[in-house]
């Protein structure tokens, strides 16, 4: 699940170094996560094109892609029609 987050994170901002997402997700969600799973996380999104990687100064950003927002979309309503299914 954490790739969610990840998704979200950087959706609604700007293009981010692997570090800088793991400081995000303990700021804004307070996920307290081993740099080394966020690397790996980071890593297996672009692999499988969710993320896009953009090289500044020689350190690689990264930021949602296209696949990456249409993939979010679909968790996300896969998530709330569990919660009402659950509520039902």
């Amino acid at each position: 699940m954490l790739w969610i987050y990840i998704a979200k994170t950087l959706k609604d901002s700007q293009p981010l170094r692997a570090y800088e997402i793991r400081k995000r997700l303990r700021e804004l969600y307070g996920l307290k996560t081993s740099t080394i799973t966020v690397y790996s996380v980071v890593y297996r999104m672009y692999r499988e094109g969710l993320l896009e990687r953009i090289n500044i100064g020689g350190e690689s950003l990264y930021k949602l892609s296209e696949k990456g927002l249409e993939e979010l979309k679909k968790a996300l309503k896969l998530i709330e029609s569990m919660v009402d299914m659950l509520r039902e």
